[in-house]
């Protein structure tokens, strides 16, 4: 090696130790009679001293020619410093250096290597390699690190085994948008990269391997946002033998343990809620439940009076902001405004304040007597200084905009914080989805999950009310992941496949391997993912997945450190029988 011990590594205990040193520049500093350095590696900082009449003066002049970043190697004795500084773990010792060698000079970075750096989110990852030295980032990437080694460790005590399933596979038409790899060893026909691993692991437990998991990358080729990437990392697993409520138990067991190891937490409960619930509560299929404002339906009291929005409208609903009467009409005009914009898509917004005497003044008062707008305030639950805030309009669009209106008023007076974690479990999905533009169904998770047992029989007649044998893993309003049991009978499945929309010869063709396995002995079993990304940027705080990735993508789905995807030549594309180039394109 050609250190002896790291920048973070020397304490009072090494004074008098003779040690090598290896790392990157952080700053200098010239006092004339004395010298030093801040040597930094991924463990910590360093100070290094260089005194007048003690080093030799070739000595001296290498450390005045250092610049930020230069590659240093250093050997030196541990001493007490002078002026100790109680916020470093190395800040009660230094280097009196006696050897210096530059390892690698550098030229001055386009940003300040520091926790609070004069770097754009654009210039840093041009140069990511550079963002990757500060601590924030390091940080960041422990923390994923420690993350995976618990997952690891967890499943591993609980029998699971890790299995690599292919990257290169079958295009599929369900689901997000396919990456696909043209083979130049079979002309005109491709490869997809995986979205999920979903159909291997389902092989694996007819192949015997009772309990899976993999730490896998997955691929969709769909708009960006913070919390999603082109290519993403997941928690792969499924399980054999086993009913929704085993599945329940060992992955709220990982969650707590991965809170316990790697956060010092010890999380509460995990309540449980049906989908239909959440919609109804909180418009929302992963309800943020750290704050209450539970929806209030409001049509039996609202309608009837002639107020024309609430007149026309097929849902009125609002939300109780609990001691909140006093939001100012500025507060309260910026909330409508809020409500407006086209991602909300709300027309307005009717507010009620409950005074400290208990009267109700709305912004409709002329529509409605003090007896009805008491009705309000039961409905709600209401107390004095309570300030009530509805809309009005087609049921599934208000119950989203509403949603989207009470996580601004959770976040407006604080009640997200990010360290009050408040794990839940949605359950009993719809199995299916119909898009009136297709004039079909499509799976709302995937086609290999199970209905209900008890609603098997509805498939038939009224397939819109089946509910999915279906879970989802919520905390603080995000989705960590999502599982199902699975179908493993060959005649359910074909069963699925013609509901979608299928005919026997497509589904063959597509899926043909997996219902040929369900005819060898497919044992009953389920699964879930958990989205790695996300649990690690939760854990750090973070609203960002692009935090915890070394070397993520930026919003166009760019690489802008390697400038990625970009073209290739004519030549590459005729290997590849892709005759269509760049400038035909054009």
């Amino acid at each position: 090696m050609l250190r002896t011990h790291t920048c973070g590594e020397l304490r009072p205990d090494h004074i008098g130790q003779t040690v090598t040193l290896c790392g990157w520049v952080q700053r200098t500093r010239d006092k004339g009679g004395i010298s030093w350095i801040d040597l930094r590696d991924r463990y910590g900082i360093t100070q290094l001293a260089l005194e007048e009449g003690v080093e030799t003066e070739a000595l001296r002049e290498a450390a005045r020619n250092l610049g930020r970043e230069f590659v240093l190697q250093v050997s030196g004795r541990v001493a007490e410093r002078y002026s100790k500084n109680p916020n470093m773990p190395t800040g009660e010792v230094e280097i009196r250096v006696e050897s210096l060698q530059v390892l690698n000079p550098a030229k001055l970075p386009p940003f300040l290597i520091e926790d609070e750096t004069d770097g754009g989110d654009d210039l840093r990852m041009k140069y990511r390699y550079l963002d990757l030295r500060r601590n924030a980032v390091r940080r960041n990437l422990e923390l994923r690190s420690k993350l995976a080694q618990q997952v690891r460790r967890y499943l591993d005590e609980q029998q699971f085994i890790e299995v690599e399933t292919p990257v290169l596979i079958k295009s599929t038409p369900e689901g997000a948008r396919d990456f696909v790899v043209p083979s130049r060893m079979n002309p005109g026909q491709f490869y997809a990269l995986p979205q999920s691993p979903q159909t291997f692991k389902q092989l694996l437990m007819v192949s015997g391997f009772d309990k899976y998991f993999q730490i896998v990358k997955c691929f969709r080729d769909e708009d960006l946002r913070a919390d999603r990437q082109p290519e993403f990392t997941q928690i792969d697993c499924e399980l054999s033998f086993v009913e929704q409520e085993d599945i329940l138990n060992i992955f709220e067991g990982m969650t707590r343990h991965l809170f316990r190891e790697v956060k010092g937490l010890e999380i509460g409960e995990f309540p449980r809620m049906t989908y239909a619930d959440a919609m109804r509560l909180y418009g929302s299929d992963k309800p943020d439940t750290r704050f209450a404002m539970q929806f209030v339906e409001l049509n039996d009291v609202a309608k009837g009076q002639g107020f024309p929005v609430f007149e026309n409208a097929e849902l009125v609903v609002g939300i109780n902001a609990a001691g909140q009467s006093g939001f100012t009409r500025k507060q309260l005009d910026e909330l409508t405004d809020f409500v407006r914009r086209p991602q909300v898509g709300a027309t307005g917004l009717v507010y009620a304040r409950v005074e400290p005497d208990g009267t109700v003044k709305s912004s409709v008062d002329k529509f409605y007597s003090q007896e009805v707008l008491q009705t309000w305030k039961a409905a709600f639950n209401a107390a004095p200084n309570d300030l009530l805030l509805i809309l009005a309009g087609p049921a599934d669009k208000t119950r989203k905009a509403l949603n989207e209106l009470r996580l601004e008023m959770g976040q407006r007076l604080g009640l997200r914080n990010k360290e009050d974690f408040r794990p839940l479990w949605v359950l009993d999905f719809p199995l299916l989805e119909f898009n009136e533009e297709d004039g079909r169904y499509y799976a709302m998770h995937h086609p290999f999950t199970s209905p209900k047992p008890e609603d098997v029989a509805l498939l038939d007649t009224a397939p819109g009310q089946v509910r999915a044998n279906a879970y989802d893993l919520v905390i603080n309003g995000v989705e960590i992941g999502g599982g199902s049991i699975r179908i493993h009978d060959r005649a359910v499945q074909a069963r699925m496949f013609k509901l979608l929309g299928f005919s026997d010869e497509e589904a063959q063709a597509q899926f043909g391997f997996l219902l040929d396995a369900f005819e060898y002995g497919a044992p009953p079993h389920g699964g879930i993912a958990l989205g790695f990304d996300r649990l690690c940027s939760m854990f750090g705080g973070a609203d960002s997945i692009r935090d915890f990735i070394a070397f993520p993508k930026n919003n166009s789905g760019r690489d802008v450190m390697i400038d990625s995807p970009s073209p290739i030549s004519g030549a590459q594309l005729k290997e590849l029988s892709i005759e269509t180039t760049v400038e035909e394109k054009l």
